[in-house]
């Protein structure tokens, strides 16, 4: 299925794209969608379209794990990764993972640490839990490997560099490091991923011939509340009291139109600034293959 049917489908039946919806449109939601029950098979897809990279087939609306391991871009609001990290307890983040794959979701994307491979670990193997896991890494100049290595032994389904990594590592002209990493990844046997905030990270890499198995680039638009802009701020990709991370969403648009590799959209709602329904139409409907998206269950 391609991106515009995924698109409709997704917006109009989905229970995980209504996860943004306000309280009055849940509750008209609930009278005309079949609550999921025990007998879903796990990782069923559930009619969710899917896509490949490589061999690996993903539904292409995927689980972010940025509030699972504690980290909200939350504006000026500093207490708000503490208060999520306090909140999703592993019986918290198991619901979540629960709730995704019968509503169809697949794969969720997470950090590298010991409580992301504690709690997935725990998932697998005493919930019967299927979630695939693509592993977002960190490296440095002298240690490209490690957390690949921890994250393919520990069930990785796939490996990709982090954004901001990337972005430093492709401003100081360190392409050469970034290529030993993904050819380690690609070693073992994963599809290998380069995240980016900057569209500069992608030109770089096609212009080397640099060939990852997919790209990650954030993408949304500038049209919400508190967007203060590239002009008020021309020097930095984001700004940490507005967290705009696509400051050039037309040039990002342009130029992943022309690239043929598998890409996934992030960032697409702005830190929540963005309702789902404007920014996965705006995600799909500018080229993005895929989407992550945290899909967090809050319930009293």
């Amino acid at each position: 299925m391609n991106r515009r049917k995924f698109l409709k489908k997704s917006i109009v039946t989905s229970t995980a794209a209504a996860l943004g919806l306000s309280l009055e449109e849940k509750t008209l939601l609930a009278k005309t969608t079949k609550k999921p029950t025990a007998d879903i098979p796990k990782n069923s897809a559930k009619g969710l379209p899917m896509g490949k990279i490589g061999n690996l087939k993903i539904t292409r609306l995927i689980c972010g794990g940025n509030l699972i391991s504690g980290f909200a871009h939350d504006r000026d609001l500093i207490y708000v990764s503490s208060l999520l990290k306090a909140y999703f307890t592993d019986e918290k983040v198991f619901e979540t993972f629960r709730i995704c794959e019968e509503n169809g979701i697949n794969t969720a994307m997470l950090r590298v640490d010991d409580d992301t491979l504690r709690i997935i670990n725990r998932y697998w193997n005493e919930r019967g839990g299927r979630m695939q896991w693509i592993a977002q890494v960190k490296i440095t100049e002298n240690d490209l490997t490690s957390e690949t290595k921890r994250a393919i032994d520990n069930g990785a389904v796939a490996v990709y560099v982090h954004g901001g990594v990337a972005d430093t590592f492709v401003r100081k002209g360190r392409l050469d490091l970034l290529r030993k990493a993904l050819e380690f990844i690609k070693q073992n046997q994963v599809p290998a991923g380069m995240a980016a905030h900057s569209i500069q990270v992608p030109i770089a890499f096609e212009k080397a011939a640099i060939k990852p198995d997919f790209y990650m680039k954030t993408l949304h638009r500038g049209n919400y509340w508190s967007f203060k802009g590239q002009k008020q701020h021309p020097t930095v990709v984001g700004n940490p009291y507005d967290n705009y991370w696509s400051g050039t969403p037309e040039k990002t648009i342009e130029f992943m139109r022309k690239v043929d590799r598998p890409w996934i959209a992030y960032k697409i709602l702005a830190a929540g600034a963005i309702h789902p329904r404007e920014g996965f139409r705006y995600a799909f409907e500018n080229g993005a293959d895929f989407i992550v998206v945290e899909c967090s269950i809050f319930r009293s």
